[in-house]
């Protein structure tokens, strides 16, 4: 998950080399290729489990959908309020909201370890909202800069919908590369329309397709195969939260490479980010106290719900 997160946060500074191709584009490009390139891999395997996947064909559907609309909300967040702000928001909100939908859907239980890590978490990205807007000189850059977050809000609730429904299927019994495949393939095919309508700037120079071409096979195929393969070993609230680091290297790399200037107050909320995540994958005292000690199998369990620290339901293995 984390290297996945490490490929993910190069995205939006690769976008920048290709400044003539729409953020629209260049999102259908990277999901749309992307995902199509995983149905085709895991075309066996999706064959062999579409039973499975028709049982669940309602969970299907909602993550195409939600891996259609992600990339388009993104991509115009970093395009509009910068590569830093857009992925901050995008990713920085997505654990909250995993964490809803699986206390609304799940019955998960919010701990307070798991509250005080998307508090810091959530002050992170005002604070780092806060101070790209104060640089903001006119009022269409303060506008921009607010429909950017709005629409990183809109790709943060996505990300958590597809994350939500592939750990859904998975742990319904479909492997998650035949799992994965399905998802992406379809919301792939949904992203062709918008990518046959904005994309003809992919092909208008070498430095263009060389781009999409690395944004479909890097950060999408390969890091969603990473995250699949997360997703088949953690819940998606914890693979949403790791998937954090991403907008540290984001806004790094926007820094270095795009030349983008961010204040201290930026480089707070992107520190409390950072918190947010460590809090929410060091193992507590009491976990590591009782991993020494024999546990019975309800021990086990609780154990393990302590060092994720995030939303567990009582009991659950």
């Amino acid at each position: 998950m984390l290297v996945a997160s490490v490929l993910w946060g190069t995205t939006g500074t690769a976008a920048t080399f290709a400044p003539e191709v729409s953020a629209l584009a260049i999102g259908s490009v990277a999901m749309g290729l992307g995902g199509i390139l995983q149905a085709l891999v895991a075309a066996p395997q999706v064959a062999r489990h579409t039973p499975g996947l028709r049982e669940q064909r309602g969970v299907v559907l909602l993550g195409a959908a939600s891996v259609a609309v992600y990339p388009l909300a993104f991509y115009s967040s970093m395009h509009l309020a910068g590569v830093a702000v857009g992925t901050v928001v995008s990713i920085g909100t997505a654990p909250l909201a995993s964490a809803l939908i699986e206390r609304v859907v799940d019955g998960r239980r919010l701990t307070r370890r798991w509250m005080l890590a998307a508090s810091l978490g959530l002050l992170g990205t005002v604070l780092l909202c806060v101070a790209e807007a104060g640089q903001a000189t006119a009022g269409a850059s303060t506008a921009a800069m607010l429909l950017g977050v709005g629409l990183g809000l809109v790709a943060a609730t996505t990300y958590a919908l597809y994350a939500w429904a592939a750990h859904r299927l998975i742990t319904g019994g479909v492997p998650s590369r035949a799992a994965m495949g399905a998802v992406f393939g379809l919301g792939g095919l949904l992203l062709l329309p918008v990518l046959l309508a904005t994309g003809a700037p992919l092909v208008g120079s070498w430095p263009n397709a060389a781009v999409g071409a690395y944004m479909a096979v890097v950060p999408m195929f390969a890091g969603y195969a990473l995250f699949g393969w997360g997703l088949a070993h953690l819940p998606a609230s914890t693979a949403t939260t790791l998937s954090l680091l991403e907008p540290a290297v984001a806004a790094v790399l926007a820094v270095l490479v795009v030349g983008e200037r961010l204040p201290a107050a930026g480089w707070t909320g992107i520190t409390l980010v950072i918190a947010c995540l460590a809090v929410l994958t060091t193992p507590s005292p009491t976990a590591r106290r009782r991993k020494q000690q024999p546990r019975s199998p309800e021990a086990e369990n609780e154990s393990n719900d302590a060092m994720q620290g995030e939303l567990v339901p009582p009991g659950a293995a």
